[in-house]
C-alpha cells in the first residue's frame, strides 16, 4: 500500500531548530498552501482550539528509533517509540493541540504548537469536547518530569 499526502499549510515562526523545551512563548502562523482555498477555514474561528497534524520533514531517516530512553536520559526507562512523542518516528508524524488566536485570510495564528518554521501541515481539525478523553488521563512520572519545561 502506498499513501501519498501533500501539505495543506506550512508553519511560520521563529523556531528553526527542534529544541525540546520552552515552546509556550512561540507564536506560530499556519499559512494555507496556495492550492487550498481560504474557504477551507470557514467557521474555524468559532473554535478555541485546533489539532494540527504535521510532518517532521527534517528528521534524518537513520535517526528513526523504535525504542530508547526519552531524550537519551538514562534516568528515564527505555520505552518504545509509541510510548513517547519523539520526532524520530517511523512515519514522522506529529500532532499538537493548539490555541487559536486569530484567523486572517489564509493564515491562522496559534499558540502551543511545537513545530519549527517551515514544517508542512498535513491536516487541521477543530477540537471538540466530545473527542477529548472521557476518563482521567494517566501517565508515568518520567513523562511528567520530561514535560516540566516543555511549555
Amino acid at each position: 500500500m502506498k499513501i501519498e499526502l501533500k501539505p495543506v499549510a506550512f508553519v511560520r515562526n521563529v523556531r528553526t531548530k527542534p529544541i525540546d523545551d520552552e515552546w509556550s512563548s512561540v507564536v506560530s502562523h499556519i499559512i494555507l498552501a496556495p492550492d487550498i482555498p481560504h474557504s477551507a477555514l470557514q467557521g474555524i474561528k468559532e473554535f478555541s482550539h485546533l489539532e494540527i497534524i504535521y510532518y517532521f520533514d527534517q528528521v534524518i531517516k537513520q535517526e528513526i528509533v523504535y525504542e530508547n530512553h526519552p531524550r537519551g536520559n538514562t534516568n528515564y526507562p527505555k520505552v518504545g517509540i509509541f510510548a513517547q512523542r519523539k520526532k524520530d518516528r517511523p512515519n514522522q508524524l506529529g500532532i499538537c493541540t493548539v490555541e487559536l488566536i486569530q484567523l486572517d485570510g489564509n493564515q491562522l495564528t496559534v499558540k502551543y504548537l511545537d513545530a519549527i518554521d517551515g514544517t508542512p501541515v498535513l491536516d487541521i481539525k477543530p477540537v471538540l469536547r466530545e473527542f477529548e478523553p472521557q476518563s482521567s488521563i494517566r501517565q508515568p512520572d518520567w513523562a511528567t518530569d520530561l514535560m516540566k519545561h516543555y511549555w
